[in-house]
Formats: C-alpha cells, structure tokens, sequence
C-alpha cells in the first residue's frame, strides 16, 4: 500500500482512548494517510466513545454480555469491520484477548500497544510486574496479534525508565506518552507499505 492510498482503519476500544485520541490527531495533522473507518466498543460506558464522536467517527457498541462466548463475539466484530472495509485493525486499550475467528480474518493486520518490553511482562498489570521485579528500565511495545497473550511479532518498542519511587500510576502516565509516539509510527509504517514480516522479525524499510 502506497503512501498516497487511504487506509482505512477499525480501532477497538474499552477505555478512555487516549491513543485512538492520539491516532486521531496524528490522522488530522495529515501524517498518516488513513481514515478511521469506524470505532467499536465493548463498553458502552468507554469515553473513547465521546472522542470519536466529537471527530465524526462512526461508533458501535457491541458489547461482550450479548453474546454465549468468546468466539461469536469476535465473529459479530469481524462483520462490523468488514462491513466496514477495514484494512488495518488497532486494538487501542481493548480489553479481551483475541480468538482464531478474529486473528485469522485479519492475518498480519492486527495491532495492539502493551505497557511494557515483551516479551517481559505480558498480560495485565505489566507496569506494577515490572515494578515488582525491580527491572530499571521498562516501556511499552506495539506487535503484530496473534493467538497468544502478547506474542505476536514485535513492530516498535520505546524505552521508558523505572524510577526507584515509581508507583504503577506514575510509571503508567510516563510509559502512555511513550505508547502515544510509537503507535502512531508504526500505523504509519503500515500504511505506507514500509512493514514486512520475516518469521518472527518485523522490518521496517524506511
């Protein structure tokens, strides 16, 4: 995909959005040819919500409750992307892992942003695991999704630094401006063409 082609983009959100705010105004400032083709939200209560509404995004909410398990819900979100002619799929604080039934109708085309430098401390809590294990350096990660918790391909990782009287919130707050720079980036990279994936080995010509 060159970088004069729109790409069209489905954010799934739980939360605040401050990256989907961050996507946004990256979008707006014309550094990444992409529109958001529509936001979905497994909590109807998420301010995510508010924040694409106040950019004309359209908004779903498609909550877990309505549905018997994990794989019917991912199917019902797969026909609202596709519905939607999504090429690039972000998981922006979307909180539910992924079965085959999502991951599979998006190969390769599937982002999230972790909290910390997986391959350590996947999961949840990755900020108060790596204050725990007394690590002097942690950091966030955006990767490619696969069917694992945090495994998937690594595409970008930013180094933040853990101070001696950090708290999970105030190592939280330094790690989620370092997310808001290197997800924008590698959106971009995806959407100008410039991502290949080798094995596990993501390059990035520039």
């Amino acid at each position: 995909m060159s970088g004069n082609v729109t790409c069209r983009l489905g954010v799934l959100v739980s939360g605040s959005g401050t990256n989907l705010q961050a996507i946004i105004d990256r979008i707006e400032a014309g550094d990444i040819s992409a529109e958001i083709a529509c936001v979905i939200s497994n909590n109807a209560d998420a301010y995510a919500i508010s924040r694409a509404s106040l950019h004309g995004i359209p908004v779903i909410v498609n909550e877990n409750a309505r549905f018997s398990d994990r794989r019917s819900y991912d199917a019902a979100t797969v026909e609202i992307l596709q519905r939607h002619k999504v090429d690039l799929v972000i998981l922006a604080g979307y909180m539910r892992i992924l079965t085959d039934v999502m991951v599979n109708a998006f190969p390769n085309a599937i982002m999230n942003i972790h909290p910390a430098l997986l391959p350590s401390f996947p999961g949840l809590h990755a900020q108060q695991q790596a204050i725990d294990y007394g690590v002097r350096y942690s950091g966030c990660t955006v990767h490619f999704v696969d069917c694992g918790t945090d495994t998937g391909p690594i595409i970008l990782q930013s180094v933040v630094p853990v101070e001696q009287d950090d708290t999970e919130e105030t190592l939280s707050v330094r790690i989620q401006k370092a997310e808001h720079q290197i997800f924008a980036s590698a959106i971009k990279y995806f959407v100008e063409g410039k991502i290949k994936i080798d094995g596990r080995k993501v390059r990035i010509s520039e």
